[in-house]
């Protein structure tokens, strides 16, 4: 019966005494082949220029890639928090409805069960949509900034102090997450 495990050990022997052979003589090879002093230096000093060179375009992709997985996640953030825009700006619409139904009740004065389940509704909807990022802006009585808002019309103010502001909001402005995505529209003081 033959003992395959040593022959398998004698051979890896072998391999490794033959690799180590082979490297002596190269080694040996190189110290017995001599450059011109004058080509081994200019070689030497383009090769060194050259893995500059590379050095630095290394440097460079890493650097593009590094502001590319940046901007690639801010890009990521932003489509995620942007991305039922859509919804909920159709959605401002019925917003807008509650808040006169809301105004009609209060006008009214009843408070029964039906009114008071309305109001829940309300309230629900209004605070489902400032989770997910929605905030009303407050403009009345601000300055008038046409950066945040729409003016519908200017009417004459007796009080000095209301000239130029926001004197009515017609229809309420919303920011999603810090973004505007509905102009107030406003009535400004002359």
């Amino acid at each position: 019966m033959k003992d395959f495990g040593k022959k398998d050990t004698d051979n890896q022997e072998n391999i490794a005494q033959e690799a180590d052979n082979e490297l002596k003589a190269d080694a040996n090879v190189a110290d017995n082949e001599k450059f011109p002093e004058d080509v081994a230096d200019g070689t030497i000093e383009k090769l060194q220029q050259e893995l500059g060179e590379q050095k630095e375009k290394y440097l460079r992709l890493y650097a593009e890639f590094d502001n590319f997985k940046r901007r690639s996640a801010k890009e990521r953030i932003d489509l995620m928090q942007t991305a039922g825009k859509e919804v909920i700006t159709s959605l401002l619409d019925v917003l807008d409805d509650c808040d006169r139904a809301e105004k009609q009740i209060q006008d009214n004065g009843q408070k029964d069960a039906v009114t008071e389940g309305v109001q829940l509704v309300f309230n629900k909807l209004r605070s489902v949509l400032q989770a997910k990022g929605l905030k009303p802006m407050n403009v009345k009585g601000e300055d008038f900034d046409p950066d945040k808002e729409e003016a519908i019309t200017q009417i004459p103010v007796t009080d000095p102090n209301l000239k130029g502001k926001v004197v009515d909001e017609v229809v309420k402005g919303y920011l999603l997450n810090d973004k505007i995505i509905r102009f107030a529209k406003v009535v400004v003081g002359q």
